[in-house]
């Protein structure tokens, strides 16, 4: 995927949801009312399984204002660019189903933590 395109295509968003930032190893979708921000930001995997080999994963995050200050919190670890715009979007999708009005940022994230990635990064080796 080009970072010089939108990692997600305009007609595939929920309504609400748009493009925030996009650069090579990072991209942002955020949604108009109120202002809720998905991220996925290329990182190290240094605490991935070390059989992976990977160097590089990316961090799906959520990013929201409470009073007077900004909240970032993860969502997950996935290992391409791809499967980082394929879980923003399925984050998005189960929020526009899932939450009637996003104003409270804890009814969000727990609708987030129900999100299963496909292309998921191990934390840690398996016993």
């Amino acid at each position: 995927m080009s970072p010089d395109y939108p990692p997600i295509p305009r007609e595939a968003l929920p309504p609400g949801w748009g493009l925030a930032d996009c650069c090579n190893e990072t991209f942002s979708y955020r949604h108009t009312q109120p202002p809720v921000e998905l991220l996925a930001d290329r990182t190290s995997a240094d605490r991935s399984h070390p059989g992976l080999g990977l160097s590089r994963c990316w961090e799906l995050r959520y990013r929201y204002s409470l009073t007077d200050r900004t909240i970032t919190e993860s969502i997950g670890r996935v290992s391409t660019r791809q499967a980082a715009a394929d879980g923003l979007l399925e984050c998005m999708h189960l929020i526009h189903e899932s939450v009637e009005e996003p104003t409270d940022p804890v009814e969000v994230r727990d609708v987030l933590e129900r999100v299963r990635f496909s292309d998921v990064v191990p934390d840690n080796p398996s016993p």
